[in-house]
């Protein structure tokens, strides 16, 4: 699959669009607008893209598009993938883009199809009918998802966990991946004015997460991001300070006006200008503004929780100063995700080489030490 064989990627992402035809419950972008990218402008971000990929960073261009919803402005996603391929024909290049999946009519399914090897879509949706149309403006029956399957079946799908999402949450992951998507990709824990620490949403949590356990045990065919994390990592003798993401270097972004900033968190569909004049000061490359240093020194699991820079600014004027609403969630995903990996490791020794297994032995005996006191209370 191209999006998994080029190595590290360059990454920058297009706002061909602000504006978006649908209002989710979770949603962080709260300047949106009827905005679009033209052509020319297209042109350009494009040029400086590849002006500023190196070769010997990076194996190839992943170049994103987004929005709002990027589908409506599909005539400009043809145009330039047009433009890309004609000028660009020796680089190595990605299309990509996150759609709500609700526009697609037979003239873009037809191109897709034609273009589905290079120019991949990644469709958002949040479980059950009944959960996707809470958070996603009543918008399943417009999604067909047997085309996203038949075109890029190994993509998986996004999905975003709202407060209503937690106590059905279970049931969500199991539909997706019936309607046969193997994979849950990205697992977010959507912002919002609700406490994720709340001790009814941690009950609630509990009992999802279980289920899931033994959902996941029982199909181990099946990904989830969720689940999927190298426990081991938390016993490193080496361990680091990390910059999670490429925000400021590699995974750029261009709004509609052709602007450039940092990420596709950091835009005036998130920040006001204002703001934004002040986040530009700051040097992107510096990693230490990213390490978290709280969470470095004090906690366990730091490897496996990772955070959103523009989420943290957002919250706390901060790169490096974690938004910690979702620690209690990410120390209780941390228990499943280490009951999930022992008994998979009980079931099939020999998958793991001697090291790894002694290393994530000791590293879901330690999180179990360090974090079933504090769930014991929820049934855990």
């Amino acid at each position: 699959m191209l999006i998994e064989t080029h190595g590290k990627l360059y990454d920058p992402t297009i706002c061909v669009t602000r504006s978006c035809n649908l209002n989710c419950v979770y949603c962080y972008q709260k300047h949106k607008g009827p905005e679009k990218m033209d052509f020319q402008t297209a042109k350009g971000c494009v040029d400086e893209i590849f002006r500023s990929y190196s070769k010997d960073q990076y194996g190839g261009v992943l170049l994103k598009f987004m929005g709002g919803e990027p589908l409506i402005a599909f005539d400009l996603l043809r145009q330039v993938y047009d433009y890309v391929h004609e000028k660009y024909p020796d680089e190595k290049k990605m299309l990509f883009a996150t759609t709500n999946g609700t526009l697609l009519n037979d003239e873009m399914k037809d191109w897709f199809r034609e273009h589905h090897k290079d120019f991949y879509l990644g469709l958002s949706i949040d479980g059950t009918p009944e959960v996707h149309d809470h958070n996603r403006s009543g918008s399943y029956g417009m999604i067909d998802t047997d085309f996203f399957l038949e075109n890029w079946p190994e993509q998986g799908v996004k999905l975003t966990i709202s407060r209503y999402t937690i106590p059905r949450l279970a049931e969500c992951v199991r539909y997706i991946h019936f309607l046969g998507f193997q994979k849950v990709r990205g697992v977010n824990l959507a912002e919002g004015n609700f406490d994720w620490n709340e001790e009814e949403t941690v009950r609630e949590l509990v009992v999802q997460l279980r289920e899931l356990v033994d959902f996941y045990l029982e199909h181990d065919c099946f990904y989830n991001q969720m689940f999927d994390r190298q426990i081991e990592l938390c016993e490193a003798k080496d361990r680091r300070k990390i910059k999670w993401c490429g925000t400021g270097v590699s995974c750029l972004f261009f709004d509609v006006d052709g602007k450039r900033y940092p990420c596709s968190y950091f835009t005036p569909m998130t920040f006001s200008e204002e703001e934004l004049r002040k986040i530009n000061t700051l040097d992107f490359t510096n990693e230490e503004l990213f390490g978290e240093d709280k969470c470095f020194r004090d906690c366990y699991i730091y490897p496996l929780c990772p955070s959103c820079a523009g989420a943290n600014y957002q919250t706390n004027g901060a790169f490096g100063v974690k938004n910690e609403i979702h620690c209690k969630t990410q120390k209780l995903i941390a228990l499943f995700a280490a009951d999930l990996k022992a008994k998979q490791m009980i079931r099939d020794p020999e998958k793991y080489d001697p090291d790894t297994r002694y290393h994530t032995i000791n590293a879901i005996e330690k999180i179990r030490d360090l974090y079933y006191d504090e769930f014991r209370e929820y049934g855990i």
